[in-house]
């Protein structure tokens, strides 16, 4: 058999490709983690009291879905936190990208956000509630802030580390202040901005769930504060399975937006 011959023979994959990979091993950590906590219940090295088998969970969820409580509950939650991402990190997208551009920008905003971003979201769930009242505004303000200082820190840091010499040739090419925000800084940051958007939506579901335990009606945080005061501990914990759930999905589908829009990061 020639060289030539065993060049074209079509070949066979000895392994699955590393994006298949990983995916098996997004899906598989979780279940992993369900299964020995099903085994510890069932078992009973674990107080069920506290820490109910998953298989209780999941039938207590089903039967929310089926009265359709859970769905209103997630639906409520999920345009809360749309809103204040929205609110939160367009603002944050432009303050990041011209704070990165522009020095006296960063020096005029840098220590403010320096100072305001260590204080507990949650610490000002108070003033959120009496400068916005029990209403939606207080949920959005709630997500909006948890979601802006990662992404204005994210951003700047995206477009401090583009390679000057993109920025002096669109210099050199006069570019404008658009054409240098659209074709250098967003693109150059946006690995970066899509890091920041993940930390930002995780703070936000924190968040919202936090103002929904206080001020409101309804949400998957009033959810788990009214399963708590009623010891049902299997609906708080389809409450958090929700909140959980959520988290996954949302990541999945931004890691997947990252190889349509960033397809360089990917290779």
């Amino acid at each position: 058999m020639s060289v030539q011959t065993i060049a074209n023979a079509p070949r066979t994959p000895t392994r699955m490709s590393a994006r298949a990979r990983d995916r098996l091993l997004n899906v598989a950590s979780p279940l992993a983690l369900l299964l020995v906590w099903e085994l510890c219940a069932r078992l009973h090295l674990i107080d069920t009291r506290f820490f109910p088998a998953p298989s209780s969970v999941m039938a207590t969820l089903i039967d929310m879905l089926r009265s359709g409580e859970l769905v209103t509950h997630t639906a409520i939650s999920l345009q809360r936190l749309a809103y204040g991402t929205v609110l939160g990190a367009l603002p944050a997208l432009i303050l990041g990208i011209a704070m990165g551009l522009n020095r006296p920008i960063r020096a005029l905003f840098d220590p403010l956000i320096a100072a305001t971003y260590p204080v507990p979201k949650s610490a000002i769930l108070p003033l959120a509630l009496l400068i916005f009242g029990l209403g939606e505004a207080s949920k959005i303000f709630m997500v909006a802030v948890g979601v802006f200082f990662p992404m204005v820190i994210n951003t700047t840091t995206g477009v401090l580390e583009i390679n000057k010499i993109y920025l002096d040739v669109g210099r050199n090419y006069k570019a404008s202040r658009w054409n240098t925000f659209w074709t250098i800084a967003l693109p150059g940051a946006l690995p970066v901005i899509m890091t920041g958007l993940k930390l930002g939506i995780g703070i936000g579901l924190v968040l919202i769930a936090v103002a929904e335990m206080v001020g409101a009606k309804s949400g998957l945080g009033y959810l788990i504060w009214t399963a708590w005061s009623t010891f049902a501990v299997e609906e708080m914990y389809v409450g958090l399975f929700a909140i959980a759930i959520i988290g996954f999905m949302i990541t999945l589908g931004l890691n997947e937006l990252e190889r349509v829009i960033i397809p360089w990061k990917a290779e």
